[in-house]
């Protein structure tokens, strides 16, 4: 199981950014798949999930009608969309193979993507 991010950059308060998650190793459209971040001096912070045909999605109260999870199963691919950023979106995100974790439990695997929100 391989999971590279991609995506990540410096952005201003209120600026947008696409987040990617490359797949390979396993057969993507079979699992769920979810967005979890970690912030500075903090813990895993689950943020989005997605079905695996991409037709469900869900998102925790912190970014709920900012971020938009999709994928595209021909391309072994998971998306994040971040829109209207704020500085507490600083963090690293990650992408894991399920559609909801806690903490710890999250099954991160990647080196992650840097999001840095500042102005």
């Amino acid at each position: 199981v391989q999971l590279v991010e991609s995506g990540g950059g410096l952005v201003q308060p209120g600026g947008s950014l696409r987040l990617s998650c490359a797949a390979s190793g396993f057969i993507f459209g079979h699992y769920s798949m979810s967005w979890v971040r970690q912030a500075p001096g903090k813990g895993l912070e689950w943020i989005a999930g997605i079905s695996e045909a991409g037709s469900d999605s869900d998102y925790a109260a912190s970014v709920k009608g900012r971020f938009t999870i999709s994928r595209d199963n021909d391309k072994n691919t998971l998306y994040l969309q971040l829109n209207d950023l704020k500085t507490e979106d600083t963090a690293m995100y990650y992408c894991a193979r399920t559609r909801r974790c806690v903490s710890s439990d999250c099954p991160v695997r990647g080196q992650g993507t840097q999001v840095v929100v500042s102005s």
